[in-house]
């Protein structure tokens, strides 16, 4: 079973990444106070992912207008920036 299966499984309004590259960038899910937890990906993945179809500036600016600006609700997955815990 895949972990965004497991995922799925165990949050029923969990929201993913449209497409199936992006399950690669799955780290987990995030838990916040007073709200429901979220599915979480590694940023850096996730634009590592886009940069594969297009310039690394291009895949950053991507990301940030059209991933990280994309709210779809209280379930918008959050994307956790693992540079910082090396």
């Amino acid at each position: 079973m895949t972990t965004r299966e497991r995922i799925a499984d165990s949050l029923e309004d969990a929201l993913f990444l449209d497409l199936a590259d992006y399950d690669a960038a799955i780290i987990g899910v995030a838990e916040r106070c007073g709200m429901d937890p979220v599915v979480a990906y590694d940023r850096t993945m996730v634009i590592d992912i886009l940069a594969r179809d297009m310039p690394r500036e291009d895949a950053e600016e991507f990301f940030e207008f059209n991933t990280i600006g994309a709210w779809m609700g209280k379930n918008t997955p959050v994307f956790i920036d693992t540079r910082y815990a090396e």
